[in-house]
């Protein structure tokens, strides 16, 4: 990973960049970013940087030897430390036994979730760890002098789900770190560390990218601007989830939506047992996602509501709609809707039937339109 296929964020790159010109390298850095933000690729980016052969000014030379493995992520100085989960693809404990997995999945694209990566490894439902046994061991990845670099790097992926006794275990050697060795933590749920592990690490927040930079990354995969520009509306900055929209090109959430209002606010129950049948077949997370789009418009709406309508990311051709909507439904009931809409969401998340969550939830809805 390079500096310049990451889209944005030029000024932690910079600061990224000086620290290494100048020699000020803290010996652990956490890279507080976002779900689906540029934390990970950002601390790929660093790590080649680091022990690049021929570094320029702005970036590693990206064709040295030590490169070229980075590139593979196979730098023998360069090691992984992430969640783990029983796996019908892997039988193993530590992270090593999942190494081919994992680099398959970096090198597919550096802006993952852990939902992702517990997906790519068959985990089914089991939940990610990163056992006190793989703690303890990293004093015996880090123990031997670097092989090529000019320093040894462990990135740790989500070190924010270890328990006590991992985030003990990692504590003792952030405490007393091995001469010429690097700790790279990126997490995306920094509050959830131990406040004993950030104090010892340099923190670099990270932003959300901006709708502009997502557009430019979208481009770069070739997706048309009018769909980059609805995409980098819906995604709010997580490249995970845009990836994911680029991929259901089908996902016309804005016309599904705008549909399912008009039948509410005709009361048209027969049409709306329809979308209820409709959306009881869709699979879990496209139900979720329209929910969570409904959430995004009823937030538009309000912001539209109390005249502050220069604040909104809606695109153009879905400005009309919002503004029309606002009409058609007064402030409280529009706090109201937000209400039962998290409500819907939270009982989808306890497996309650979709049919009847969501013909429930119309049916409330449809009571909150002003009619005339």
């Amino acid at each position: 990973m390079l500096f310049r296929e990451i889209p944005g964020l030029e000024h932690i790159k910079s600061t990224l960049r000086r620290s290494v010109k100048n020699s000020h390298l803290a010996h652990a850095q956490l890279f507080d970013s976002p779900a689906g933000g540029g934390g990970l690729a950002l601390a790929l980016a660093f790590a080649t940087y680091i022990n690049c052969e021929n570094k320029g000014e702005e970036d590693a030379c990206g064709v040295c030897a030590s490169c070229a493995k980075m590139a593979k992520l196979i730098h023998p100085d360069f090691h992984f430390i992430f969640p783990i989960a029983t796996s019908k693809k892997i039988d193993g404990k530590t992270s090593e036994a999942f190494l081919g997995l994992w680099r398959s999945f970096l090198l597919e694209n550096p802006y993952r979730v852990l939902p992702e990566w517990l997906d790519h490894i068959s985990a089914e439902n089991k939940q990610g760890n990163i056992s006190v046994e793989e703690a303890r061991g990293i004093l015996r990845k880090l123990s031997v002098k670097a092989y090529e670099g000019e320093y040894k790097i462990l990135l740790i992926w989500k070190p924010d789900i270890m328990n006590a006794a991992s985030s003990n275990a990692i504590l003792k050697i952030l405490e007393e770190p091995p001469e010429k060795t690097l700790f790279l933590l990126v997490s995306d749920q920094s509050d959830k560390l131990l406040t004993t592990i950030i104090s010892r690490t340099q923190r670099i927040t990270v932003p959300a990218f901006s709708d502009e930079e997502v557009r430019y990354f979208l481009k770069l995969q070739q997706v048309s601007d009018t769909a980059a520009k609805s995409i980098a509306y819906l995604c709010d900055g997580n490249l995970s989830e845009a990836l994911k929209l680029v991929q259901d090109a089908e996902d016309d959430r804005s016309g599904w939506f705008a549909g399912w209002m008009r039948s509410c606010y005709k009361y048209d129950i027969s049409h709306l047992v329809k979308l209820a049948d409709n959306f009881d077949v869709m699979n879990k997370e496209k139900q979720k996602g329209l929910l969570e789009y409904a959430l995004r418009l009823f937030r538009d709406m309000l912001i539209w509501s109390h005249g502050a309508g220069e604040l909104l990311r809606v695109p153009d051709e879905e400005l009309t709609f919002v503004q029309n909507f606002s009409k058609a439904v007064n402030f409280d009931s529009l706090e109201k809707m937000i209400e039962e809409v998290n409500l819907a969401y939270y009982h989808m998340e306890r497996n309650v039937r979709a049919k009847m969550v969501f013909l429930d939830l119309s049916l409330t809805v449809a009571h909150f339109f002003q009619r005339r």
